[in-house]
């Protein structure tokens, strides 16, 4: 018989409340895939293609993926094309996460989210101290809420988007889902 994994472990933790509020999730998040560089096309955009991969494999489906420039103002009016669309649940920026003078995406979204979820970047930064070392402190990946849409700010990296998507997205992205479009 093999060990419990760490799933099971966390899974065995859970309190009603969070078995509740998992049992409400959605299953299927439609989500829109921007990459923003300046060098990236569909054919070399290894890090939209994972994410493609991923998500479609977790039953997710990617309605569009793109990519625009470092620019606040394609950014910023990708992310708005994005949110106006009625078939999309979630949204991924993938890019521009750095401290070089370049890497724009973070201050670019923050501004149009309704609210932050701190303890995502939070967390990500955590458990890639745990892959990278120090070098963690450099990532600005960001998530939050908008017009009752998930939005998050990833780094390029594939290794980075692996650990974001099966660390914390894959695992929560039905339940922020759902969570996003509750009234009060």
């Amino acid at each position: 018989m093999s060990p419990p994994s760490k799933l099971d472990h966390e899974a065995s933790l859970e309190t009603p409340g969070l078995q509740r509020h998992r049992h409400e999730a959605v299953s299927v998040v439609p989500t829109l895939v921007i990459t923003v560089s300046d060098t990236r096309t569909l054919e070399t955009d290894s890090g939209g293609a994972l994410l493609v991969e991923r998500l479609t494999a977790a039953g997710h489906p990617v309605v569009e993926r793109r990519i625009v420039p470092d620019e606040p103002a394609a950014i910023a009016s990708a992310l708005r094309e994005a949110l106006a669309r009625t078939d999309v649940r979630a949204v991924i920026l993938t890019g521009g996460t750095g401290v070089a003078p370049r890497d724009i995406t973070p201050e670019t979204v923050e501004p149009l989210l309704d609210r932050v979820i701190p303890g995502f970047g939070e967390l990500f930064r955590m458990l890639s101290f745990e892959e990278i070392g120090s070098a963690a402190l450099l990532s600005r990946a960001l998530a939050g809420i908008a017009d009752g849409r998930v939005v998050c700010v990833l780094p390029g990296s594939r290794g980075a988007l692996r650990l974001a998507l099966d660390r914390l997205l894959l695992p929560e992205l039905g339940h922020l889902a759902a969570e996003a479009v509750k009234r009060r």
